[in-house]
């Protein structure tokens, strides 16, 4: 690894992954013998995405930390006064079986995990699609890739929410959400100016979101009081990109950002998009 600024390297490393997780997909779908720390069945291709991304991002000079949504503990990269990277390898694994969208998600923190979101310097992820793409974060700028092979080209600059929303999708067991969350939900149902777009996959419906104008939600369920979303590796970074696009994001009260974690595998419910929708959403919650 040449020297240079960490974060860039970090960026640039996934970035190259990405092709080899993909290309890695191949003969990897079935469930591993394993589960993850939050007691979910891993499949043989997180395994793999942790695996790889861990060996080359704690190579990368600057790094103190790799965190992931795959492992109990985070991996000491030896720099002491590093930045600290957390990842979920594979977003939307179970949609392995069914062939459907994927992807990495990752933020990049000044500070040790577990991390509020205030200490990220960058965030993103790639969406493993008909063409696999990188939305990313830095200096609150918004930058959309596509990638193939080792390269990385730039397709869109200074993204933001589009003005007029679009889409919505809204994850967990109807049954389990709260009756406020039910009636909220009902009320953007019944705007025929939204359609629903809902995949399975949470970093394909928040690209959703981020390329049309919308919300999607993970929110909180009568079984999971602090839903079901990871905040270091999935609520943080996301709502770090989306704020940086111009929308907003919510735990149901305030933004994902201001919570201070207790653990690193932590969970919240996860809410973003457009400012007015999430306005709507923490009003209905109250």
């Amino acid at each position: 690894m040449t020297d240079g600024d960490p974060v860039d390297e970090v960026i640039e490393v996934i970035a190259q992954s990405a092709t080899e997780i993909r290309r890695g997909l191949v003969g990897r779908r079935e469930d591993a013998d394993a589960e993850n720390p939050s007691g979910e069945t891993q499949a043989e291709a997180d395994v793999y995405a942790d695996e790889l991304l861990a060996d080359r991002i704690s190579s990368i000079d600057g790094v103190c930390q790799y965190g992931s949504e795959e492992r109990q503990e985070t991996i000491d990269c030896g720099d002491e006064d590093g930045l600290s990277v957390g990842v979920d390898p594979l977003d939307g694994s179970s949609n392995l079986k069914s062939n459907n969208t994927m992807g990495t998600v990752f933020g990049i923190y000044d500070e040790p995990l577990p991390a509020p979101g205030t200490a990220l310097v960058a965030s993103g992820w790639i969406l493993y699609g008909p063409i696999t793409t990188m939305a990313c974060a830095r200096d609150g700028t918004v930058r959309k890739y596509e990638l193939a092979g080792d390269e990385r080209s730039l397709v869109d600059d200074g993204i933001t929410l589009p003005d007029d929303p679009l889409v919505y999708g809204f994850g967990g067991r109807v049954p389990d959400w709260s009756e406020a969350f039910e009636a909220f939900a009902r009320e953007v149902e019944s705007d025929d100016s939204l359609k629903l777009r809902y995949g399975g996959a949470m970093i394909g419906d928040v690209n959703q979101v981020l390329t049309y104008g919308g919300i999607f939600a993970y929110p909180a369920l009568e079984d999971a009081p602090r839903g079901k979303l990871r905040l270091q590796f999935e609520g943080n970074p996301i709502a770090y990109l989306v704020e940086a696009a111009g929308g907003s994001s919510s735990d149901g009260s305030g933004s994902i950002l201001e919570i201070e974690p207790d653990d690193l595998h932590d969970r919240v419910p996860v809410h973003v998009g457009n400012d007015e929708l999430i306005d709507r959403l923490e009003d209905a919650l109250e």
